[in-house]
């Protein structure tokens, strides 16, 4: 999980993220993690920037709040070359957040999972200008305590340090809580293991760690468990072979297992000065050698460049579009207080001849009051299942159109919030549901019933759309559940109403849900079978990176236990000898894609054997699942999982779905 805020691509903004912060725009997202999310944000003046907000439960917690603040104090005091700048902050509201420069480029990680590791002079480069930034960091008092290839960062001009999202001062004035021990497993100093103690020396740890790893592509202690990977880190030494000759010995002394005996900053930097200086001369000659250590580094800097993001919202497409993107619904943030989102009409409101109406026999999901269930009511205007106005008014207190008509658009800073947060979030949601189209006034309030109403089009009968309008549902829950209980509390609403509009048609609500009591949004998930999910190469690549998340390195230790106990069971199925165990098969998760991933690295198998063996590994991570999901209730994020195995030109990814019971799981 990667929760940086520079150099990976800008991904689509999620329900709930705000539309601006400070003085910043909101463009999208950077990376989430387990202390906040990094947007992209563009300054007044255009500046690209990445805008770091720590999760709103985490801000209540006064120790970490102080945390924070010193953060923005620490990252203040540090500045060199090959850092990452800090530009503002705000510590102090309600949900605190900082800003620093963007940065374009690659991650570490990235690099090496694309790419394999470096050589030549670019790696003698990463090594003394990472050595150079922590020597800056720990000139300023600072001690890192993250250093790790997520938060190296690979521009044009060479590696950038980044994240002192857990940074505290040399002088010992750390706030984190007694027992809770930051940092990445494989990435801590065998004195963090030990007594929990870190200063600058454990960030030389880590470097040593993050030139081997550059340099052969494999972390120097492994992986696996990370009580596993911690024996090796206090115990064991250090695989280094692929390491050049000339790096090797610096390397070795970082990784010392006593931290008397590890350089510093300042003589890491020194002696990988003087073996860069080397690798120049070799390339350009002894009389071109540049004079300064920046010029140093850009001379033999030889890092393929990544295509830089464009940061700008999404173009309007055109009414014969099947996709409506962002764009259109943030018009209404742009002009402010107009009632009820007038101005952000979307293509293809309710009026238009281009839309398809739905059929008299096509299925309407309603949901009863409170439940968050969809159920099947069909028929034609007055047929069974749709009421006429006055009937259902009379009849019960279940939102419909006669009360969608009732309610009035929006009125005061508050509601006028709403309305510019709903039609944000769902016009970035309804990107990527190709049926659905919003509607002029899509957003209205009736105040008594305590409803805010969003209303919608279904451009045609295509296949996606039960699914689209799910998605809709849970972008509305966390959309006001973040407006309306962390900014406008005193507002009165308590639930949602969506409304489907078809021509020649009754309106019909198709949710109706109370967002205050759905904690986590999950009513409209768990209905939900998703079937326009598909696992990825960047979730992959986020379920990689170790978690620190004691539920989820829990549940990914018994999944792996139990999928290698099976495997290793399967051998003469699968026609293997070795007994595999974690260096073959790993598990991981990817928060943003809500995804347990399980890999395989074993290349033996044929295509028979790969989709026998993925079978069996895709039942026991969706039990795992399902298994944890019953044990913590709602307050489990994951509800999907894939099965990946190496090919000969990366992962293929074999099997996924998603875990909603025990009996959706292969066997």
């Amino acid at each position: 999980m990667n929760e940086n805020g520079s150099g990976g691509r800008v991904q689509p903004a999620r329900p709930g993220d705000p539309s601006r912060i400070g003085p910043y725009r909101i463009v999208g997202r950077l990376g989430a993690g387990g202390m906040g999310t990094v947007h992209a944000g563009l300054a007044p003046d255009g500046t690209r920037v990445a805008v770091k907000v720590i999760h709103p439960e985490q801000a209540q917690d006064p120790q970490f709040r102080a945390r924070f603040k010193r953060e923005v104090e620490l990252s203040s005091r540090v500045t060199g070359p090959y850092l990452v700048p800090l530009l503002a902050a705000d510590p102090d509201t309600e949900s605190p957040w900082l800003v620093t420069a963007y940065v374009p480029g690659p991650t570490l990680h990235q690099h090496l999972l694309d790419h394999g590791p470096l050589t030549g002079g670019s790696l003698y480069a990463l090594a003394a200008a990472t050595a150079r930034a922590l020597e800056a960091v720990h000139a300023a008092g600072v001690v890192h305590r993250d250093v790790k290839p997520q938060n190296v960062i690979l521009t044009a001009g060479g590696p950038r340090v980044l994240d002192f999202g857990i940074a505290h001062a040399a002088d010992g004035t750390s706030v984190t809580r007694t027992g809770v021990m930051t940092g990445t497993p494989g990435w801590i100093s065998p004195e963090q293991y030990r007594a929990g103690t870190t200063g600058p020396e454990g960030d030389m740890f880590a470097w040593g760690a993050l030139v081997a790893h550059a340099a052969t592509g494999r972390l120097p202690f492994g992986t696996g468990a990370p009580d596993v990977v911690a024996f090796r880190v206090m115990s064991g030494e250090p695989d280094l072979d692929g390491v050049p000759a000339p790096l090797r010995p610096v390397v070795e002394k970082a990784l010392s297992k006593e931290p008397g005996d590890r350089p510093p900053a300042t003589g890491a930097a020194r002696e990988c000065a003087e073996l860069l200086a080397s690798q120049v001369t070799q390339v350009v000659g002894d009389g071109a050698v540049p004079a300064t250590a920046v010029d140093t580094v850009t001379a033999v800097w030889d890092v393929p460049a990544e295509d830089d993001p464009a940061w700008h919202l999404p173009p309007v497409r055109s009414r014969s579009g099947k996709r409506l993107v962002g764009a259109v619904a943030l018009v209404a943030a742009v002009v402010g207080g107009l009632a009820g989102g007038v101005a952000a009409l979307a293509p293809g409101g309710a009026g238009d001849d281009d839309r398809t109406a739905a059929s008299a026999a096509s299925a309407s999901p309603i949901a009863s009051a409170g439940s968050g269930q969809q159920s099947a009511n069909t028929g034609e205007s007055g047929a069974t299942g749709i009421e006429q106005p006055e009937q259902r008014a009379a009849s019960d207190d279940a939102a419909s159109a006669a009360s969608w008509r009732q309610a009035r658009t929006a009125q005061g800073e508050g509601e006028h919030d709403i309305v510019r947060a709903v039609l944000h979030d769902q016009g970035v949601t309804a990107r990527d549901l190709s049926p659905i189209r919003l509607t002029p006034g899509a957003v209205r309030f009736h105040e008594s019933r305590r409803e805010v109403y969003f209303s919608y089009s279904v451009t045609s009968d295509e296949e996606g759309t039960a699914y689209a309008e799910t998605e809709i549902a849970r972008s509305m829950c966390l959309t006001l559940r973040d407006v309306v209980l962390r900014l406008h509390p005193d507002l009165p609403y308590r639930s949602y109403v969506t409304v489907r509009e078809e021509a020649g048609r009754e309106p019909q609500v198709t949710w109706r849900e109370d967002f205050v009591g759905d904690e986590q949004c999950l009513s409209a998930a768990e209905d939900d079978a998703d079937p326009a999910w598909e696992p990825d190469e960047n979730g992959l690549g986020e379920a990689m990176v170790p978690s620190t998340d004691g539920d989820e390195i829990r549940v990914a230790d018994r999944a792996a236990r139990r999928i290698i106990e099976r495997t290793n069971g399967m051998r003469s199925t699968l026609g293997t000898d070795q007994v595999l165990g974690n260096e073959e098969i790993k598990v991981g998760f990817d928060p943003a894609g809500s995804a347990m991933y399980v890999w395989s690295e074993y290349l033996m198998w044929n295509q028979g054997q790969v989709e026998t063996w993925a079978e069996t590994a895709a039942g026991e991570a969706c039990r795992a699942l399902v298994d944890q999901r019953r044990i913590a209730g709602g307050g489990w994020p994951y509800t999907r999982y894939a099965v990946a195995e190496i090919g000969g030109s990366g992962y293929l990814m074999i099997r996924w779905g998603t875990a909603t019971t025990e009996a959706d799981c292969p066997a």
